[in-house]
C-alpha cells in the first residue's frame, strides 16, 4: 500500500467520523472539505479529476438547492400551519387514521422536493401537530420516526428526489425518464408494505383516540403575520388558504412533471428547476411583499460544499484502487445472473451506507458498476439496485443518510428526544425486509416490462 492511498483511507475514516459525531452541531460541511481539501494535496485527484467532478455533480446539486428553495417558500406562505391543521383535520380524532395520512404526507413532500427537503417540511409540521394534539413524548415518536423513515426512503422512486442519485444517474448515462419508468412502481410497492410493517409494529403505541387541540394552529399563525390591508394574501376563510395552498402545491407539481420533460428532450433540468424556484420566488414577493434577500440565510447551501467535497474524497478512494477491489469481489457474482447482481448490489450498499453513509456508499457501488463493462439492462439494474440499498437500506441506522441526520438535529432543537433503542426497535426489522422485497419486486417488473 503507498502512502498517498494509506492517506486516503485513513481521510475518508476521520471524515466520516466527524461527521457521525458532529462534535458542538458542527455542519457536516466542515469535515468534508477539510478531508477534500487533504486528498487534493496528495495529488490523488488530478485538475482533470476536478473538472469530471463538477460536470458530474453541477447540474444535480443546482437542481435539488432550487428544489430546496421552493420547500423554504412553502413555510413563508404559512403551509407547515396549513398542512398541520389539515392533518388534525383529516384524521378525525383518529390515531390510526392520522398515521396513514403522515405516511401520505411525507411520500408527497418528498416526491414534490426531496429527501431532505421533505424532512425539513414534514418535521416541522409534525412536531407542530403532535404538541398541540398534547400528546406524550411516548406517543410522538412513533408519529416522527416512521414519518421520517418514510420521507427518507420515499426518494427511491424517482431519480430527481435526492441529490447523490442525481449525480448518478449522470455517471450511467440514465435519464430521469427511464429511471422513474424502471424504479417508480417497484419502489413504490415497496415504499407500501414497508409503511404497512412500521404500522403492524406500531399500532399498539399508537392513540386509538386523539384529544382535542390545543388551539386552532391555522388560524393563530394567519391572523398573526399576514394582513389583507397591506397587500398580503388574504386570510378570511379557510377555505381560501387551502384553494391558495392547493395552487402553490399545483405549480410545484407542474414544475416537477418539467423536470421529466426536461429530461426525456434532453434539456438540462438544472435550467427547469432555477425557473421553478424563481417564479415562486417572485409569487411570494408578490403576495407577501417579502424580500427574496432572504432565501440567502435560509438555504443549506453547505449542501453544495459537502457534494463537491465527498465526491472528491470518493476519487480520491477510487483513483487509489477501492473500485478495483470492489470489481474482484462483485464481478464472480454478477456473472452468476442479473438475479442474484441486484441483490449483491443493493445488500452491498446498504452496508457501505450505514457504516459510511449513502453518499459516498452509492458513489462508489455506481463508480464500481461502470469499470464491470456490463450491458444497458443489467448496469441499469443493478444501479437501481444500488438506489434502493442507498435510499431505504441506508437507513437501518440513523447516520446512514444525510436527512437522517437532518432530522435528529431538527428533534434536538425542539427538546425531543428519539433514542437510538427505538430507532433500531423499528429498523432493524423494517428495513431489511423492505430492501428484500424492494429489490424482488424491482428484478421482476424488469424481467416482465422491459426483458
Amino acid at each position: 500500500m503507498t502512502f498517498s492511498v494509506g492517506i486516503a483511507i485513513v481521510v475518508f475514516l476521520m471524515t466520516m467520523l466527524v461527521i457521525f459525531w458532529r462534535p458542538g452541531g458542527l455542519n457536516e460541511a466542515w469535515p468534508a472539505s477539510i478531508g477534500a481539501g487533504i486528498i487534493l494535496l496528495t495529488g490523488l485527484v488530478t485538475h482533470k479529476d476536478i473538472t469530471d467532478i463538477i460536470s458530474k455533480i453541477g447540474g444535480a446539486s443546482i437542481t435539488i438547492m432550487a428544489t430546496i428553495v421552493m420547500a423554504v417558500i412553502l413555510e413563508s406562505f404559512g403551509f407547515f400551519h396549513w398542512a398541520a391543521a389539515r392533518l388534525a383535520s383529516m384524521s378525525k380524532g383518529s390515531g390510526y387514521r392520522l398515521y396513514w395520512y403522515i405516511q401520505l404526507l411525507c411520500f408527497l413532500m418528498t416526491l414534490l422536493f426531496n429527501n431532505d427537503g421533505s424532512i425539513l417540511i414534514t418535521t416541522p409540521i409534525l412536531i407542530l401537530l403532535l404538541k398541540n394534539l398534547q400528546l406524550k413524548p411516548h406517543q410522538q415518536i412513533p408519529y416522527l420516526l416512521t414519518g421520517a423513515l418514510t420521507a427518507t426512503a420515499s426518494s427511491a422512486p424517482i431519480g430527481v428526489s435526492n441529490i447523490v442519485n442525481l449525480i448518478a444517474l449522470k455517471i450511467v448515462h440514465m435519464t430521469l425518464y427511464m429511471h422513474t419508468a424502471m424504479m417508480f412502481i417497484p419502489a413504490s410497492l415497496g415504499l407500501l408494505f414497508m409503511s404497512w410493517l412500521m404500522y403492524v409494529m406500531v399500532r399498539k403505541k399508537l392513540p386509538k383516540k386523539l384529544p382535542n387541540s390545543a388551539f386552532d394552529i391555522e388560524h393563530i399563525f394567519f391572523t398573526k403575520n399576514f394582513h389583507p390591508l397591506k397587500g398580503q394574501i388574504s386570510v378570511e376563510t379557510k377555505r381560501q388558504r387551502t384553494k391558495f395552498m392547493l395552487k402553490i402545491l399545483l405549480f410545484v407539481f407542474i414544475m416537477r412533471c418539467s423536470l421529466f420533460v426536461a429530461s426525456f428532450l434532453s434539456i438540462p433540468i438544472e435550467f427547469v428547476a432555477v425557473l421553478g424556484s424563481i417564479v415562486l420566488l417572485m409569487w411570494r414577493w408578490y403576495h407577501l411583499r417579502i424580500n427574496p434577500i432572504d432565501i440567502v440565510k435560509k438555504t443549506p447551501w453547505h449542501i453544495l460544499i459537502f457534494a463537491f467535497s465527498m465526491y472528491v474524497i470518493i476519487y480520491g478512494l477510487h483513483n487509489a484502487g477501492l473500485t478495483t477491489l470492489l470489481l474482484e469481489v462483485c464481478e464472480p457474482i454478477v456473472k452468476q445472473g442479473l438475479f442474484q447482481a441486484s441483490f449483491i448490489m443493493g445488500g452491498l450498499v446498504s452496508v457501505l451506507s450505514n457504516f459510511f453513509n449513502n453518499h459516498p456508499a452509492l458513489l462508489i457501488g455506481t463508480l464500481t458498476l461502470t469499470e464491470m463493462h456490463l450491458n444497458l439492462i443489467t448496469l441499469k439494474t443493478m444501479y437501481l439496485a444500488s438506489i434502493i440499498g442507498s435510499d431505504i437500506g441506508s437507513l437501518l441506522l440513523p447516520i446512514g443518510t444525510l436527512a437522517s441526520l437532518m432530522w435528529m438535529f431538527i428533534l434536538r432543537k425542539n427538546n425531543i428526544k428519539v433514542k437510538w433503542k427505538d430507532y433500531l426497535n423499528i429498523s432493524l426489522i423494517v428495513i431489511p425486509l423492505t430492501v428484500f422485497v424492494t429489490l424482488f419486486l424491482l428484478y421482476n417488473w424488469i424481467q416482465i416490462v422491459f426483458s
